[in-house]
């Protein structure tokens, strides 16, 4: 499968992603949703959150033109929100998950499935 199948089949796909993008840990969006555009320095800050999330908790998470208030932050997964929506960052070996949900869709919800592909991405050694 392409990594644009991925996004439109495993995550917006399911019904509980509004939008998603995957993104290169060297550098680049692999595959994005329909309008959903990261810029380079969006793309430069959720990646090197990872290794150190203390510019994302002091300033928010800036993705798709929207900023999201960092709920927390761990070497594997990102959390934000902002008002009845918000984002999931997870990080893989070679890429991150960006999910973002918008209500009726609940955190768990999308949670389960940006996570979920990301373990399956993990296992596969990506």
């Amino acid at each position: 499968m392409s990594w644009q199948g991925y996004v439109d089949t495993n995550l917006v796909g399911t019904g509980n992603v509004t939008a998603a993008a995957i993104l290169g840990l060297k550098g680049g969006v692999w595959a994005s949703s329909a309008g959903f555009t990261i810029t380079p320095q969006e793309q430069q800050a959720i990646v090197s959150g990872f290794d150190d999330p203390s510019p994302l908790q002091a300033g928010g998470i800036h993705a798709g033109g929207k900023k999201y208030f960092t709920l927390s932050a761990n070497p594997r997964s990102i959390y934000g929100k902002q008002g009845a929506g918000g984002i999931i960052l997870v990080k893989t070996a070679q890429a991150v998950l960006v999910g973002q949900y918008n209500s009726p869709i609940v955190p768990g919800q999308a949670t389960k499935v940006v996570e979920g592909l990301a373990d399956y991405l993990i296992q596969s050694g990506f």
